[in-house]
């Protein structure tokens, strides 16, 4: 089993060989947290994967959706925002999950302390880098989280948008299992109005369709 530790005291005697010492704390850091990201593809999710024959990790979700980026581009409700700014959000956003694990959005106990642990989570992760990327990118989870900016109300749409496709892709076999209802979905899709409401024209159709074949409760 591999053991961080003992690999950062490997890679820091080749770094003294070679860096100075500012730049060997600088790389020390950042290959921790290279290391550290890694425990994403352990975390799994309630959304399965299309051809049902597993749930999907954090790290695969993430993938996902900053591909989604660009290929639902023309339907975001801002045309002029940072579209790579968008990316690094999405790529940051479940890092999180890493300590505080995937909340199913539909469960309201869990849901609860959700914030704090994910808080919690944040301020420790992200510590691990230097200084300067530290506040960098705390400071692209943080804005996902408040969902203020024309960014990060796209990204927010898109978060929300993969899993639902999924799940309607999979004849709602995680909704039927957990008994989820028409209302409950629409709720949870609000953002997608915000950040991409061409996107939303979609969702609606694919709600309505999903109730009439049983995927939904009504």
């Amino acid at each position: 089993m591999l053991n961080p530790s003992k690999v950062m005291e490997s890679i820091t005697v080749k770094l003294n060989q070679n860096l100075i010492p500012d730049q060997i704390q600088r790389l020390q850091q950042q290959i921790e947290f290279m290391i550290e990201i890694d425990k994403l593809k352990q975390i799994s999710r309630k959304t399965i994967l299309t051809n049902r024959s597993r749930e999907e990790n954090s790290a695969e979700h993430s993938w996902h959706i900053a591909i989604a980026v660009f290929l639902f581009s023309e339907y975001a409700q801002d045309q002029k925002i940072d579209w790579c700014r968008v990316i690094k959000m999405l790529l940051v956003h479940d890092l999180v999950e890493i300590d505080a694990g995937d909340t199913y959005c539909y469960d309201d106990q869990g849901r609860q302390d959700q914030d704090r642990r994910e808080q919690q989570a944040a301020e420790r992760i992200f510590k691990i880098l230097p200084p300067d990327q530290s506040r960098s990118f705390r400071a692209l989870w943080d804005e996902f989280e408040k969902r203020n900016t024309p960014e990060s109300k796209y990204a927010n749409a898109l978060d929300r948008f993969q899993p639902f496709l999924q799940n309607y892709v999979t004849e709602g076999q995680v909704w039927r299992e957990n008994k989820i209802t028409r209302s409950q979905v629409m709720d949870r899709m609000q953002p997608v109005f915000d950040g991409a409401p061409l996107l939303w024209n979609l969702v609606k159709l694919f709600i309505d369709d999903a109730v009439q074949k049983n995927y939904l409760a009504g």
